[in-house]
């Protein structure tokens, strides 16, 4: 069986049926459906030049070329469409749903494959019911603190407590300072950070809370939605109040085995903020391993520069929680004690 489906009918499927894209492989490292594989029709060289053919030839003389580009390959589509496929069903997308998409799912479901199903509209109607999804209202727990406070490890143990959580930071694959790359691989292109994010949003009960970590709206090279982010900012922000040196024993914890040339540079990226006399303390203080003096000092910048950003929200929209000590799943039940404490008042 052959048929079309929506973008939503396929979101209900696609615990169950695996989804190809047969985009070129550029458009599909752009960005692409979480989960789905790539089979491209066409190389990156062979789109561009049926695409040159269109334009200064014809559609027709454009659609030839395509044919013989594709024939040597119609086998190979076979075989890794049933390496992906689970009891001969399979989704089909490409940009559109168009040419391409439709022909490649034919060839499947003339070819052993039960249940074929084409995403109408393909990869365009995925981005726009994403992006849409983005304006739905929610309650969004922000979870705020200096830097250092391990918001990130709290989140986890909110999660396993039993709260919904995003995770943006990990998401992003960065942590949003000039020490975010830091211990982090290659961060998603913005659309596929987009995709991913909305990956976990359409899973999440939006009539309960979901909590994520207060941050800027760019996270390294990528940028949070703006409709989510916007969300975000009219919410509530639970503060962690943490001392400075509790805070600055967590970031030796976790960066003291960094290759030193890597905070070397996060350093000397921060220089102008620092200052001149601060910059050579800290690097001073980093050649001789002294890698809490050199958090010290860092986190006399990073406070300053997040208590600016939280003081544009409103003052009463800030809700601080003073913690003496880091211990991750003391403080996630603390916060989830007081989130609920407010909650009781409000109502």
């Amino acid at each position: 069986m052959l048929r079309e489906i929506s973008i939503n009918e396929y979101l209900n499927k696609a615990a169950e049926v695996p989804l190809v894209d047969v985009r070129s492989p550029g458009e599909y490292q752009k960005g692409h459906i979480p989960g789905a594989s790539n089979i491209p029709l066409f190389s990156n060289e062979e789109r561009a030049a049926v695409g040159t053919v269109y334009v200064q030839q014809s559609k027709e003389k454009a659609i030839e070329l395509g044919y013989k580009y594709v024939t040597p390959k119609l086998d190979w589509f076979i075989s890794e469409s049933k390496k992906r496929s689970r009891q001969n069903s399979i989704a089909v997308h490409c940009w559109r749903g168009g040419m391409r998409s439709k022909s490649f799912a034919q060839h499947l479901s003339e070819n052993g494959f039960a249940d074929v199903f084409v995403i109408r509209g393909g990869y365009k109607a995925f981005r726009k019911h994403a992006l849409e999804a983005f304006k739905t209202k929610a309650e969004i727990c922000i979870l705020g603190g200096y830097t250092g406070s391990g918001k990130t490890y709290i989140l986890k143990e909110l999660k396993n407590k039993g709260a919904q959580i995003i995770d943006l930071e990990g998401l992003a694959n960065h942590k949003g300072s000039a020490f975010g790359r830091v211990g982090s691989g290659e961060q998603p292109t913005i659309e596929q950070f987009e995709n991913n994010l909305f990956w976990q949003w359409k899973d999440l009960d939006l009539q309960k809370p979901i909590w994520v970590e207060d941050e800027s709206h760019r996270i390294g090279l990528v940028n949070i939605p703006m409709n989510f982010y916007n969300n975000m900012r009219q919410q509530p922000v639970i503060f962690l109040d943490i001392p400075r040196q509790e805070r600055a024993q967590h970031l030796v914890n976790e960066y003291a085995s960094v290759n030193k040339a890597i905070l070397e540079d996060s350093i000397r990226r921060i220089s102008k903020r620092l200052g001149g006399l601060n910059t050579q303390k800290a690097l001073d203080h980093l050649e001789k391993n002294e890698f809490f003096e050199v958090a010290m000092i860092t986190l006399v910048y990073y406070d300053k520069y997040y208590w600016r950003g939280l003081k544009n929200r409103e003052h009463n929209h800030i809700y601080p929680v003073e913690i003496k000590h880091i211990d991750h799943s003391t403080n996630a039940q603390q916060i989830l004690n007081y989130h609920e404490s407010i909650r009781v008042q409000e109502h």
